[in-house]
């Protein structure tokens, strides 16, 4: 393969689960492709809770059901 061409998605997904699956398993695999997911989860839930404990519970609900 050249330097400057690019595999499809596709196939570069199929590759790298393979190999991922050849050399760690399907526990591990999964565990791996899961690591990056449960990260962004967490802070989003971080940010989440941050946005709530700043937040005036009364005027946010006026000002979502106020017409």
């Amino acid at each position: 393969m050249k330097e400057d061409t690019f595999l499809d998605e596709d196939v570069l997904v199929h590759k790298a689960v393979n190999a991922l699956m050849k050399s760690l398993g399907p526990v591990e695999t999964k565990r791996f492709l899961s690591l990056n997911s449960n990260r962004k989860r967490n802070e989003s839930v971080k940010r989440h809770k941050q946005w709530q404990s700043n937040l005036n519970r009364e005027n946010f609900l006026k000002e979502i059901f106020s017409f």
